[in-house]
């Protein structure tokens, strides 16, 4: 048993103790297509259906959600790891009471820490999954390892697709990256898809049936479609205006689409009770990341 399979085993008696939270991986093929501004809205979505909801900003160096908040938290993931700051010294409230957690560096170095570091930041994040019903992983974009790596760690991905031709080719190679890996267990990975910035419903719909039916003969991926979010100059605006969509235009077509998308997954939940936790998916990281150096 290794050093891993010995940590994988105090996680799950620390959550024995817990309630895990479910945790939901937004990512994208390149950049630009408003993946960050949906695991946000996303959340204020799930937050008005009455659930507890913190977004980990994974897209190092970047500091998307902040900006998308315009908030400037005061601590990061590293002060986490390497400060020793308790987890609710490191979670920033958002509006609606959403929180939220800055990766900084630390998501990279998670894959540096020795074994006493990495027990003790696990013990903190079970206390994490003890907070919170769901956990909004908003990843890197592109085929970068930490991209890949949590693709292949989170039980439940959602891929921002957008019509033009460079996303939709982006999104095929990320999931053929992802598909390389040796631990990738297609049984049991949920990748599901949102088309954003779509000019109608039937646009959306046909671009999710050019991944599946590539994605599905040559990768043998199976996909499930969430649905589409309009082009909307009022999510425009709500990005340079640093509110959420949900909130400065709450009764627009396009909050309407992400509360439907919201449902379906609050339904998915229901059907397929995928709460692993963000103690385990960033074990799984760590885990991952070191096999592959």
């Amino acid at each position: 048993m290794d050093q891993a399979d010995k940590l994988r085993e105090k996680v799950e008696l620390l959550k024995s103790e817990m309630p895990s939270a479910r945790v939901i991986a937004v990512t994208s093929g390149k950049g630009g297509v408003g993946k960050t501004s949906i695991s946000v809205n996303l959340a204020l979505q799930f937050r008005l259906q009455g659930k507890k909801v913190v977004i980990l900003d994974a897209d190092f160096g970047l500091a998307n959600v902040e900006v998308m908040l315009g908030i400037r938290p005061r601590y990061d993931l590293t002060d986490l790891i390497y400060k020793n700051k308790s987890i609710e010294e490191i979670i920033t409230e958002g509006p609606m009471g959403i929180g939220f957690i800055s990766g900084g560096s630390g998501v990279q170095e998670l894959v540096n820490l020795d074994k006493e570091k990495i027990q003790n930041l696990i013990a903190k994040l079970v206390k994490l999954d003890g907070m919170y019903d769901v956990v909004i992983v908003d990843t890197g974009a592109g085929i970068a390892d930490s991209v890949i790596e949590f693709v292949l760690s989170s039980p439940e991905v959602v891929l921002v697709v957008t019509p033009e031709p460079t996303s939709i080719t982006d999104a095929y190679s990320l999931l053929k990256a992802v598909n390389r890996k040796k631990n990738f267990d297609r049984k049991q990975k949920a990748i599901k898809v949102v088309t954003n910035r779509v000019n109608s419903e039937r646009e959306g719909q046909e671009i999710y049936d050019k991944i599946r039916i590539v994605v599905s003969k040559f990768l043998n991926i199976e996909l499930e479609y969430l649905g589409y979010i309009p082009q909307d100059k009022k999510m425009t605006a709500s990005v340079i205006e640093q509110k959420p969509v949900s909130l400065s235009a709450p009764n627009s077509e396009t909050t309407n689409r992400l509360s439907s998308i919201c449902n379906r997954l609050l339904d998915i939940s229901a059907e397929e009770e995928s709460k692993t936790g963000i103690a385990k998916v960033l074990l799984n990281f760590i885990k991952s990341k070191k096999s592959n150096r």
